[in-house]
């Protein structure tokens, strides 16, 4: 008996984003059936029903979320893979919340897409939907790929209190992820406190995290409560935890392990349920071997493991980070907001930000103070960031290597005249770098380039770049 072929149902009010879908299903074996609106899907489910489903998060009338939603109770455990062009935390975590089986960022790869449905169709749609429902936390921002899968991340344990530990370089935000994964957790509704550990000495560290008793040593003149025990029934975010010295290195392993412990000086063990979530910029894994970091402390806390991508692996984001810092330094300083020009913003985008976001929030505040008008321009830009008599360098550099192009081809017999063979190659260039920057987007790539979505079009088809 032959084996029925797997029934997927699109649901996208992009027309080349089902056609693109079907055409790849269907050479991948399968079945699909496509729809523009949530609802003449729903419409079509009460007769029959597909082995997956593909749906848009936004669209007219219902959107994918309700989508999600509706389906919950009219075919609860169908797998469900999200597509969107609008990829942000919180449509990642309410994609998840939903009984999404996968949340995958447009543009996506096609042979992923096909991936995706083939474990999903082996899935067995089983999920978690009590937790509570998911807060914005608008500083989370950025559209590049391994901000999605930090996104995805984020979603897949909003329905658990797993031990996580972010690792990253200093200023990624590892603590906005510690509270987006508190927030978007069961334990939302519970505290979430934050402790640097690096930032208290080392002798006073033990009594922070656990209290102590009065009179438990000089200065002891009450008893206090240890961030663990304020935590209770909620988070406790532990950064820089490569830091801690290994005699309290022991004493968190326990409280890891029986979830109990004494205060300083104190008599009376004391239980708490407290899910913890640990950062650090170092290699744990190195500091194991060096024997600087106990080796079962790590394995405890690197169940799950989120890493913060740095500033320059996602150049992408600068532009819509720039945006909104400048706009929270305005409202900071109670000043107008101020934007950015097309230079000053190419010597930001081509800087590499050692200092990760931290970096570009500071010199968001700076420029809004010092930049004389409201539009930041690259005389504005610090030289520090890329700006100034760098950028001045930089542009010296490319016409002095044009010219030299120019002489070499002139020199040539058969040499075809300068504009003729240069203008081409120069067109060129920038649109497939405008492209790239904007993902394939012809509205913003024009916008980039300065152009109409008309002119780029006719300029994409007489280079042939269609």
């Amino acid at each position: 008996m032959s084996k029925q072929p797997l029934s997927v149902w699109v649901v996208d009010d992009d027309q080349s984003v089902r056609w693109v879908l079907e055409k790849a299903l269907r050479q991948a074996g399968m079945e699909p059936r496509s729809f523009d609106r949530a609802e003449h899907l729903l419409d079509a489910m009460h007769s029959e029903s597909p082995d997956v489903l593909i749906t848009d998060v936004r669209m007219p009338g219902m959107s994918g979320i309700t989508l999600l939603q509706r389906l919950q109770e009219l075919r609860p455990g169908l797998p469900v893979i999200v597509i969107t062009a609008h990829s942000d935390l919180d449509n990642a975590v309410a994609a998840y919340k939903g009984g999404a089986f996968e949340y995958l960022p447009k543009p996506f790869d096609i042979d992923e897409a096909i991936e995706l449905v083939s474990k999903a169709a082996r899935h067995n749609g089983t999920s978690d939907n009590n937790a509570p429902p998911p807060q914005a936390i608008a500083s989370i921002i950025g559209k590049a790929p391994a901000m999605q899968e930090l996104f995805r991340s984020i979603g897949r344990l909003s329905s658990s209190s797993m031990t996580v530990l972010i690792t990253g370089e200093s200023g990624t935000g590892k603590e906005l992820v510690a509270r987006a994964l508190h927030q978007h957790s069961p334990r939302a509704n519970k505290p979430f406190v934050a402790l640097n550990t690096s930032a208290i000495a080392s002798e006073l560290l033990e009594s922070e995290l656990f209290g102590h008793e009065k009179g438990s040593f000089t200065g002891a003149d009450a008893r206090r409560i240890g961030r663990f025990e304020q935590a209770d029934g909620g988070t406790l975010f532990l950064d820089e935890i490569g830091d801690m010295s290994p005699a309290l290195q022991t004493r968190l392993l326990r409280v890891l392990a029986e979830s109990e412990f004494y205060r300083v000086g104190g008599q009376t063990s004391i239980k708490v349920d407290v899910r913890v979530i640990a950062a650090t910029n170092q290699d744990l894994a190195r500091a194991v071997k060096d024997t600087r970091f106990r080796e079962d402390l790590y394995h405890r806390l690197n169940v799950i493991r989120i890493n913060t991508p740095p500033l320059r692996h996602r150049r992408e984001d600068i532009p819509m980070l720039l945006n909104h810092y400048l706009g929270e330094a305005a409202q900071e300083l109670d000043a107008p907001a101020k934007s950015i020009d097309a230079d000053a913003l190419g010597s930001l985008q081509a800087y590499d930000w050692p200092g990760n976001v931290r970096q570009l929030v500071n010199a968001s505040r700076r420029l809004t103070v010092t930049a004389p008008g409201r539009v930041i321009t690259a005389q504005d830009i610090l030289a520090e960031f890329g700006g100034s008599e760098s950028g001045k360098q930089a542009a010296n550099e490319w016409a002095r290597s044009l010219a030299t192009w120019a002489e070499r081809h002139i020199s040539s017999a058969d040499a075809e005249p300068l504009l003729e063979t240069a203008l081409p190659r120069f067109e060129r260039t920038l649109i497939e770098f405008a492209l790239a920057q904007s993902n394939g987007s012809r509205q913003d790539a024009a916008k980039l380039l300065g152009w109409g979505r008309n002119t780029l079009a006719r300029k994409m088809k007489s280079l042939q770049l269609d």
